[in-house]
């Protein structure tokens, strides 16, 4: 049986944070009367901080995530009965550390997930890192994970969120760089590797170099943006069509997920050394198992 997710994402240029965020919301409810069958929208990375990227400037229009933003944008979620992504918000933490965070919306009007990007673009971006991966369930659907932009770029991040059960991963961007290339390769290789859908939503020109893609669990291109103009990628998501692949295998073939059998000796990643530690991530550390 099908379990269809009918999404829009929304390729568009970040928003002026002065503008008042009732034009946001009318933004939103008009998508939904163009694509009444919605289910899902997506927009990209800090939509709503326009192109901002001093830390004081992006601090002073941080929120908690019980802030009048939030509650606004799912209250909006919630009287449009769907599920709304509106890009990733800047986010006051309890200390008040700074977060780029990636926000799900429920159709019951409330903050259903949150998700602290966990590798900032690095030393370009302000944002503290966050400590853990994300996923949440479309009750009904199926269950998705976050990934906002340079997260794509560590296939850590989207094997762990495909392990927690992910079947569509949303990677929220705002690529304004000549990288953007590489970025659509790694969206089909994140999908093909864990056998997931793949969102990659881009901002749009002038800021951004757009190129939005949706990928299937196969790493076959669905429907893609051509340039960095505005533009809309609507399509309909069949969510079990990632149990069919890890049936039946990528192309009839490969079920990496049912690589391992009873007996198999367990394999030790010195890497990690059983878990992902920044003191450890450099290349270079000595092989734990050499270690006296």
């Amino acid at each position: 049986m099908s379990r269809v997710l009918p999404i829009a994402v929304v390729q568009d240029a970040p928003r002026s944070p002065d503008e008042p965020l009732s034009q946001f919301t009318a933004a939103v409810e008009a998508m939904v009367r163009s694509f009444p069958q919605t289910r899902l929208l997506v927009y990209p990375e800090l939509h709503l901080f326009g192109d901002e990227v001093a830390r004081e400037a992006l601090d002073a229009r941080a929120e908690p995530l019980d802030g009048t933003r939030l509650q606004t944008l799912a209250q909006l979620a919630g009287d449009l009965d769907v599920w709304l992504v509106p890009g990733s918000v800047c986010e006051r933490g309890p200390q008040g550390q700074l977060f780029n965070t990636a926000v799900a919306l429920s159709p019951a009007g409330q903050l259903a997930a949150s998700y602290r990007k966990v590798f900032p673009w690095r030393p370009y971006e302000p944002f503290e890192a966050g400590d853990r991966f994300v996923t949440f369930d479309l009750p009904g659907i199926g269950r998705a994970g976050f990934s906002i932009c340079f997260d794509a770029w560590f296939p850590e991040v989207t094997r762990h969120l495909a392990w927690m059960g992910a079947e569509v991963v949303l990677n929220l961007v705002r690529t304004t760089t000549c990288d953007r290339a590489q970025e659509l390769v790694l969206a089909r290789a994140n999908a093909i590797v864990n056998q997931v859908f793949v969102v990659s939503v881009n901002c749009a020109g002038p800021l951004g170099t757009g190129l939005s893609v949706i990928v299937d669990p196969e790493g076959l291109v669905r429907t893609a943006t051509s340039g960095a103009d505005r533009a809309v990628l609507t399509d309909v998501l069949d969510l079990e069509h990632v149990t069919r692949v890890r049936q039946y295998g990528t192309a009839g073939l490969t079920r990496m997920w049912a690589q391992f059998s009873p007996g198999d000796p367990p394999l030790a990643l010195p890497l990690y050394s059983g878990q992902l530690d920044p003191e450890r991530w450099s290349p270079g550390w000595p092989d734990p198992l050499s270690e006296p």
